[in-house]
């Protein structure tokens, strides 16, 4: 029979032109409180009828089938295979592959140690979902099962980026490879999950990105509608997490009270005129900078420069 596989469009060709490149790397994750030591990362095609007999690995080696056909068995069970399915052998489990007689077949293999560290300090979240895939990693069905987030593009991707060596390619395949690990385990997730991903306090963040957009637009013509509109929420609720935040201080108090935090760093930092310095800080004038200055400070623009410069000729 004609073997027609290398005539068709097949996106991991490219693989085959620099086989070891990812392996040159040495390449090693920390996750959690776990260190993922990557082996082998590679794309391999097997003749039709080739048969790779019973074997096992310390390591865990991800499986998966891009093009082609044939079985695998797993300990004591015959599963067929074919294009777009993945299973996973772990450490001492004993696996025997054939592609078939009538089709070739490529794969594309991860092995990784898996090894418990110490860290002195580490995201409780990303511990909690490490610990929770480890846990599913040593428990997956041991039967294929069709890669069903695409787990396969992360083998492609990691190819790309190491070969152009991209900006931050070793970053990029770091993450690629605990995607796949991830990925793996999703093919036979049932959706249920004992981890959840840290939640916002909506009101205390949209008060801050609120404030750290005021601080670095003080000096435009700011107000409550421009900045409910960059948190995509009304002006009504921006207005009511404010008062949540802190009753006594409104948008316009609140805006005011950064506008003079920048006055008072330019008269300490600057020679500017107050004129100046009242234009370029969102104030009408000097004049309603000096009475808005005096209120709060409880001095003018310029006795609270002359104080400052006092001090720093004193020191």
């Amino acid at each position: 029979m004609t073997d027609f596989r290398h005539k068709t469009s097949f996106p991991y060709e490219v693989m085959f032109e620099k086989r070891d490149l990812l392996e040159r790397l040495d390449i090693q994750v920390d996750w959690g409180y776990y260190r993922i030591k990557v082996l082998r990362i590679h794309l391999i095609s097997f003749d039709r009828g080739h048969v790779i007999d019973f074997h096992n690995h310390a390591e865990y080696e991800f499986h998966f089938i891009p093009r082609g056909k044939g079985i695998v068995i797993l300990e004591d069970q015959t599963f067929a295979l074919s294009e777009g399915m993945f299973y996973l052998t772990g450490p001492g489990v004993v696996h025997y592959q054939a592609a078939s007689s009538e089709e070739a077949m490529d794969e594309l293999c991860l092995h990784v140690d898996i090894v418990p560290i110490e860290r002195n300090e580490c995201d409780p979240w990303e511990a909690a979902e490490a610990e929770e895939c480890m846990e599913k990693l040593c428990n997956l069905p041991r039967k294929p099962e069709q890669d069903r987030h695409g787990a396969m593009a992360c083998f492609l991707e990691a190819y790309q980026v190491c070969d152009g060596r991209y900006s931050g390619y070793y970053t990029s395949i770091r993450q690629l490879v605990l995607t796949i690990l991830m990925k793996a385990v999703r093919a036979y997730d049932a959706g249920v999950i004992t981890t959840e991903a840290p939640i916002r306090n909506m009101t205390a963040y949209r008060y801050q990105y609120a404030v750290q957009y005021m601080e670095a637009n003080s000096s435009s013509s700011l107000t409550l509608e421009n900045v409910a509109e960059k948190l995509n929420i009304s002006a009504r609720q921006l207005q009511r997490t404010f008062h949540q935040m802190d009753a006594q201080k409104p948008f316009s108090k609140l805006l005011e009270d950064i506008r003079l935090k920048s006055v008072c760093k330019r008269l300490e930092e600057t020679d500017l005129s107050i004129e100046q310095i009242a234009q370029s800080e969102g104030f009408a004038n000097a004049t309603y900078l000096h009475a808005v200055f005096r209120k709060k400070i409880g001095m003018t623009p310029a006795e609270y420069r002359k104080s400052k410069q006092f001090k720093v000729e004193t020191i």
